[in-house]
């Protein structure tokens, strides 16, 4: 990935048109675990795959809540997404105290893509580090952003970040046609189905390393889950249940049986 003359900082074009420094915040966002948002018409759901820095640590927090109609998941430097998280929380807390309204989600994310893009032309700033996935409830039914650190963002049926995510996004792609009409207890065996693409051969989810975000009503696991369907966070052994649903991994088809013990003659 070295560039030599034109990566030393982010408002240098090389000869091809390309800005390094920024490609570079794009490779940080493929080295976070991976996260994975879909939506039907009724929910968005996020789902993400926690990291832990050793046997004496606690795992590294995925999600955050922005407002009750808002939620992201994270990929790439933490410490980053709390900066950009808190700067959409102003931008929610503003809206409702100016306007007397919740702030619409496609303005939300495009407040932080517009702060990205800054640091991408001003001499002396980096990039973030960071990518978002962005689930969102409104008027117009629910929905499903990605943020990146180039300062774009694209609306999305289903969507996957981080490492390994092409995996999950060749799962999606293969199944997103009937998100539409899925429940929420279907999405979510969808979405755990796309993160477990994204594991190692010896690796497998459990109640400690995957977090789910749900958007919408609540599931026939959820208790006290208000009419309004807030952004809520399940962690820990609220989402067994969930896991405990997923289909297994496919085993290696059976050779066929032989259906008698007379033997084969080969035709000529």
């Amino acid at each position: 990935m070295f560039r030599n003359t034109y990566d030393s900082d982010n408002t240098v074009f090389s000869p091809q048109g390309r800005l390094h420094q920024v490609e570079y915040a794009l490779e940080a966002v493929k080295q976070g675990s991976a996260a994975v948002g879909l939506r039907s018409k009724t929910h968005s759901v996020l789902l993400a795959l926690k990291r832990s820095s050793g046997e004496l640590a606690s795992y590294q927090q995925k999600m955050f809540r922005i407002d009750d109609h808002v939620g992201i998941a994270i990929a790439g430097l933490t410490s980053d997404a709390r900066v950009l998280s808190n700067f959409m929380r102003q931008q929610a807390m503003s809206s409702k105290m100016v306007f007397n309204r919740p702030a619409p989600v496609n303005r939300l994310v495009s407040a932080i893509a517009d702060k990205a893009q800054v640091n991408t032309q001003e001499y002396g700033r980096r990039p973030y580090g960071v990518g978002f996935l962005v689930i969102g409830l409104d008027q117009s039914g629910p929905h499903l952003y990605e943020f990146s650190p180039s300062g774009n963002s694209y609306e999305y049926y289903a969507m996957s970040i981080g490492a390994r995510s092409q995996s999950a996004k060749t799962y999606l792609e293969k199944h997103y046609e009937s998100f539409v009409d899925c429940s929420l207890e279907e999405l979510i065996k969808h979405g755990l189905h796309a993160l477990r693409e994204t594991l190692q051969q010896d690796k497998e989810l459990n109640v400690n390393n995957t977090s789910i975000g749900i958007l919408g009503s609540g599931s026939v696991h959820e208790t006290g889950v208000p009419p309004s369907g807030p952004f809520r966070i399940l962690e820990g052994d609220p989402i067994k249940p969930f896991l405990d649903s997923m289909v297994p991994k496919d085993a290696p088809p059976a050779a066929p049986a032989a259906t008698t013990d007379e033997d084969v003659q080969m035709q000529d």
